[in-house]
């Protein structure tokens, strides 16, 4: 591992993830820092959206799925059983692959977690509203049209709603799982630089199969194959110069 010059916010030791008798992660260590993006990169089914389930509890809906290890968001284990699973989940949104628009208006769709987290002013509502969907780089398109469902939206559009959504109750942390593989060239570049302008506010973690996404977006870059990750580096590093030729062959498109 190399130095990592950046503040910790996550950090995992020996983390290992079972479903059944599939060992999916296997003896997971390594830090993730405050306000940056990191992207974990490998082939299909080597790990990388398992972990980054991890990071929510979003396991525990597995039945089969088993947990060892420590993961530590500022220094609290979240895998630890008193860990109060609802208050992680504010802490730490979720954008997912395929964009997913509640079936309510662009207004509601934003207002929704924080009215589940109790706030009821119609005012601070409307600011939380505007201020989320300015940080999404969406407002300038949909200030005239809040009232209207969220689902009427383009593509690209809809996966910045959803971001907007996502960062609406405030997380310190920023989950998207391949948030521009379902979207068009000129709407994945939208996405691209919408993520590279959170980093000024949230610690993102982005799983992508776009070797070129992961080296123009990310700072740090995490190679995982067959449960293991094989190297974590700065981006720029690991696309010029990785320690492990597995990692080489991976990139350069040898196998995967």
């Amino acid at each position: 591992m190399a130095e990592n010059g950046f503040e910790t916010q996550i950090r995992t030791i020996g983390l290992n993830l079972s479903y059944g008798t599939t060992h999916v992660l296997k003896d997971i260590t390594f830090d993730i820092g405050r306000k940056t993006v990191t992207a974990f990169i490998g082939p299909s089914g080597c790990g990388k959206s398992s972990y980054l389930r991890c990071l929510n509890r979003m396991n525990d809906f597995i039945p089969s799925a088993s947990v060892s290890g420590i993961i530590e968001i500022d220094g609290e284990n979240i895998l630890s059983p008193a860990t109060d699973v609802i208050a992680l989940r504010r802490r730490v949104g979720m954008v997912f692959q395929k964009p997913n628009p509640f079936p309510m208006s662009i207004y509601e769709n934003v207002a929704y977690g924080p009215r589940l987290n109790g706030v009821k002013s119609r005012s601070e509502l409307d600011d939380i509203v505007e201020s989320s969907l300015r940080g999404a780089a969406l407002w300038d398109e949909v200030k005239s049209k809040l009232g209207r469902p969220g689902t009427g939206l383009s593509g690209g559009q809809q996966q910045r709603l959803c971001i907007a959504r996502a960062i609406a109750t405030q997380p310190d942390v920023l989950l998207m799982d391949e948030p521009t593989s379902a979207l068009d060239p000129m709407s994945t570049a939208r996405v691209e630089e919408l993520i590279r302008d959170l980093k000024v506010d949230y610690t993102v973690v982005i799983v992508t199969h776009n070797m070129q996404q992961a080296a123009r977006i990310s700072d740090y870059t995490a190679f995982f194959l067959l449960g293991d990750l094989v190297e974590y580096d700065r981006t720029a590093r690991m696309f010029t110069s990785p320690s492990d030729k597995r990692t080489e062959d991976y990139i350069s498109g040898r196998f995967g």
